[in-house]
């Protein structure tokens, strides 16, 4: 796996992936090739997942 596709199970807070994300979309300048695509959708999965564990961590 590249390095910016992190192993399954590892834990990235909710605002690093935002962060991420924020800069991916700075990069593409607004336009996503498929590779970016791909990446920005891994990213995403990720972000929401690390928003539930948060919140389930608030609760």
């Amino acid at each position: 796996m590249s390095p910016e596709f992190p192993s399954p199970g590892s834990v990235r807070s909710a605002a690093e992936l935002n962060e991420q994300i924020r800069a991916l979309w700075l990069r593409a300048g607004g336009t996503l090739s498929a590779q970016e695509r791909a990446e920005y959708e891994l990213l995403v999965v990720e972000w929401a997942a690390a928003i539930r564990g948060e919140v389930v961590e608030a609760a």
